[in-house]
């Protein structure tokens, strides 16, 4: 089951204050973006983020998972009404992940 635009705009909204959010259409899915880093994912309307050291210690007993198969495991975050911890974990999450490389021009 595909994620629905409506979710995607609510996670949107929710982490709006921890900076440039935006998102992307990818494989039926969708990925989230923070400050131009990809910080997780959508997908069948969960909401997955990359495993950090400084997330896990905001969600110390939150269920991983892969969202996709062979993904690496990412914290499924439940706890999506609840703006200021979102906007704290796609923050700490997003300042603790490296910069994407350059792309080469063509």
């Amino acid at each position: 089951m595909a994620s629905s635009l409506d979710f995607v705009h609510y996670i949107c909204q929710q982490i709006d204050g921890a900076g440039m959010i935006s998102y992307r259409k990818m494989f039926g899915e969708y990925a989230i973006y923070c400050d131009g880093k990809v910080i997780g994912l959508i997908c069948d309307n969960q909401f997955f983020v990359k495993k950090t050291t400084a997330g896990e210690l905001i969600f110390p007993n939150c269920q991983e998972a892969s969202p996709y198969t062979n993904a690496k495991p990412h914290l499924v975050i439940d706890s999506i009404d609840n703006k200021e911890l979102m906007t704290t974990l796609i923050r700490v999450t997003c300042d603790e992940l490296p910069n994407p490389r350059p792309r080469k021009k063509k």
